[in-house]
């Protein structure tokens, strides 16, 4: 099957063409890098590093963008993944088209599938709308070789009838592919309707039975189960039943398949293709249930093989497996079709991406300075910034805003009406809401990606628009808002496909912060989507307090990621609780990028002196904790905003490794331990999340360091006392403080007392994250 693709349909970029893009399946991958071996595009030692990465030079083990950025397009090897991005590939490739950014043509998005796979709930989740929007610009080929990894796929049933039932109802073109040529005599002198029925009747775990066994056992239990089958093939031998193959395995009836699904118009198409898994292995491994566990072939093996398939390896050299040339006969056949074919492939273009130009910082200046009595959230203020770039001269339409129908929840129903939702077949009905400002606009041209209830949908939009850079040669600026509980908690197996893929753009985590967002109770408060964010190596996760923070860390992801050009996402919470917000500070942006900076100073310092801490919402609580011990304790404060921790820690930890790989150079120092290397006092952190989230920095801080944080389920309750029961409103703050301050000896037992109670501490109340 690949082999047809190769030679005579995918369709590299060039420039009359803009290329097909295909997600190979992962398991098949050897086969891929053999083709272009055979091509002359990879070496020898390559061939023999295939898996041994860390020295380069070497292959990576399955389609990685991230260790392979010239060759693989997708990681396809998460199974499920695959699928679900392809689909909304193809979407986005319409969405494109019919928004003028690309001339579509004919080119095709392949998918290639283990029927395994498909029990993958991704696999199958979004079919619907691939039918939905008429995506004749999508294929997918199942391989069905009724094997799983440890046994049948349907062993008491049929899974290739299965998915015919599930992709027609959908509203796809199907195309089964089951049986070679051999079969085709056979069923023409089926004159009785015998044949069909015992093939009807027969069920997958016999199929694979009957191919892991030889003619003879065939010709006994299945041909021998009716006299009229039997008599079909009383003249054949055992070796000529053996020879009957699947349908998988006939070139010209392959060739065909994929022609008959180029060709079709108006809906998606699946290929349905009978295959034998490890076809050609024999005794070692066809049609066997530990195939996928075969590494090696023994040489009785491998001379079979050899023999089956004519290839030229000598008796003397065979126990070697050495790698095998094509005559130039052969390899000019190959590069012959590639040629005709536009060129290499895969291969993933990059290099020739675009730069945006993208507005300078002052473009925000509204977001800039200070709210003054005016309350806004820092949803509102992203949301504000976003109006500003869709409404940019040079990179306006190519912002792309996706949203899971949470749109009128972050205030973002302006947009219907000013730049429409994407629908395909227009908007054929009147919405209830059309006398309205902001009525519910869709339209052919929109720019809006609304998803419905479906993150998984959006985030599979997002990583296409992210990728349209590489896989178009347009960059496009996703931003893509939702709860942030539902983010990488729900669709963290995408995010981690989203780096590999190298995409760029934001994700915004609405609604954050475990006590910010009342009411909604344990599923829906984020106190962690941080610590989940760091764990992908080019995620760049902030935790915003002020709307000009929000400025500074958009307009520097742009440059990033579309000035710069790094593979690098960023991923921002946003807050749904207002307050009043102050003019950005002189010289802050470079701490508001690094992840800290002194919001604040005491006028003149206290010999009771503190540093508090915090991000998010939870700092206007260290502010108000601040003016609380300056009154009842005469405590002065600084205020610090950690803008991401996160970066913090990966700064600490940079410098501790050069530091350790380098130990006669200059010493690097942390930027936590540089920017508060001369503040006074304890530093007293709370953050809305886990206090694992502060904790990463613990290493670099240089004054005694105490974290309060939201570690437990959330729950239901005001914001208020919510952030007393998670013990981070602003008396524990301050409580902090006055206990840490006693333990250096700056205040009295007496004042620690008074404190304790007039912030109502309880030393008795239960552990949050155990109630």
């Amino acid at each position: 099957m690949y082999d047809i693709g190769l030679n005579h349909f995918w369709r590299s970029k060039s420039a009359i063409h803009g290329g097909d893009l295909v997600f190979f399946q992962g398991h098949v991958i050897p086969g891929i890098y053999a083709r272009s071996f055979m091509e002359g595009r990879l070496t020898e030692a390559q061939m023999d590093n295939f898996r041994s990465e860390v020295n380069g030079g070497g292959l990576s083990s399955y389609p990685h963008p991230w260790l392979m950025p010239d060759y693989w397009q997708f990681p396809t090897v998460s199974m499920g993944l695959g699928p679900l991005m392809a689909i909304y590939q193809a979407r986005f490739m319409k969405y494109m088209h019919n928004r003028g950014h690309i001339d579509m043509a004919d080119r095709k998005v392949w998918v290639f599938l283990g029927d395994g796979e498909m029990d993958e709930p991704e696999s199958r989740g979004a079919i619907d709308l691939a039918a939905r929007e008429g995506l004749d610009n999508l294929i997918f080929v199942v391989n069905c070789n009724l094997q799983r990894l440890d046994g049948p796929v349907r062993g008491n049933g049929k899974i290739v009838q299965e998915l015919e039932g599930d992709f027609r109802g959908a509203g796809w073109n199907v195309i089964k592919l089951l049986w070679g040529k051999g079969w085709d005599a056979l069923l023409e002198k089926d004159t009785t309707g015998r044949l069909r029925q015992l093939m009807d009747e027969t069920v997958d775990g016999d199929y694979q039975t009957f191919k892991s066994k030889d003619g003879a056992y065939i010709r006994k239990h299945f041909f021998g189960k009716y006299p009229e089958t039997t008599a079909l093939v009383e003249d054949w031998s055992d070796e000529q039943i053996w020879a009957l193959r699947r349908g998988g395995h006939e070139p010209k009836k392959v060739y065909t398949a994929f022609k008959r699904a180029t060709e079709t118009k108006g809906q998606p198409t699946c290929l349905l293709v009978k295959t034998v898994k490890g076809y050609g292995m024999g005794t070692a491994g066809e049609g066997q249930n530990t195939t996928h566990q075969q590494k090696k072939m023994a040489e009785d093996q491998l001379r079979a093989f050899r023999d089956r398939f004519q290839i030229p390896i000598s008796d003397e050299d065979l126990s070697k497996a050495p790698f095998v040339s094509l005559n130039n006969q052969q390899k000019a056949y190959l590069l012959e079709k590639r040629k005709d074919l536009g060129g290499e492939f895969p291969k993933r273009e990059w290099r020739d991406a675009p730069s945006l130009q993208i507005p300078p910082l002052e473009k925000f200046d509204a977001q800039l300075k200070s709210t003054g009595d005016r309350e806004i959230s820092t949803t509102m203020a992203f949301v504000r910034i976003l109006t500003t770039l869709l409404r940019d001269k040079n990179m306006g339409k190519q912002v792309v805003p996706i949203v899971p129908d949470e749109s009128r929840t972050f205030g973002m129903e302006g947009l219907f009406r000013s730049v429409g939702i994407y629908n395909p077949k227009g908007q054929n009905y009147t919405p209830e809401d059309r006398d309205q400002m902001s009525y519910y606009k869709e339209s052919t041209d929109g720019q809006v990606l609304q998803e419905g209830i479906n993150e998984a949908g959006a985030m599979a939009d997002w990583i296409a628009a992210a990728t349209s850079y590489s896989n178009h040669g347009v960059p496009m600026v996703p931003f893509f808002i939702y709860y942030s509980m539902f983010g990488f908690q729900r669709i963290g197996d995408l995010a981690w496909a989203a780096g590999d893929s190298r995409a760029r753009g934001f994700m915004l985590g609405g609604t954050a912060g475990r006590t910010t967002l009342n009411g909604e109770g344990l599923q829906h408060e984020d106190g962690h989507s941080h610590i989940l964010a760091g764990t992908i190596p080019n995620c760049i996760s902030y935790d915003p307090t002020f709307s000009f923070e929000v400025a500074v860390l958009v307009h520097h992801g742009l440059q990033r990621m579309y000035v710069d050009q790094e593979d690098v996402y960023f991923y921002l919470t946003l807050m749904n609780e207002n307050y009043s917000h102050p003019e950005m500070p002189m010289g802050a942006e470079e701490g508001i990028i690094k992840g800290l900076y002194r919001l604040s100073k005491a006028a003149k310092p206290a010999k009771k002196h503190v540093n508090l801490m915090g991000s998010g919402t939870i700092l206007v609580q260290a502010t108000e904790a601040a003016k609380m011990l300056e009154e009842d304790f005469g405590v002065t404060s600084d205020i610090w905003s950690a803008t991401s921790f996160n970066e913090l820690a990966r700064d600490g930890q940079d410098a501790e490794r050069h530091n350790r790989l380098n130990p006669l150079a200059d010493t690097l120092v942390p930027y936590v331990t540089q920017t508060l290397s001369g503040a006074k006092g304890p530093v007293i952190c709370a953050t809305d999340y886990m206090k694992n989230y502060a904790e990463q920095i613990r290493a670099y801080v240089p004054q005694d360091f105490v974290v309060l944080g939201t570690d437990g389920y959330g729950r239901s309750d005001s914001r208020v006392n919510l952030r007393r029961f998670f013990e981070v409103d602003a008396n524990h703050i301050a409580a902090a403080a006055m206990v840490q301050l006693f333990k250096e000896g700056t205040v009295s037992e007496k004042d620690l007392k008074s404190a304790l109670s007039k912030y109502d501490i309880d030393g008795a109340k239960p552990n949050p994250r155990l109630v």
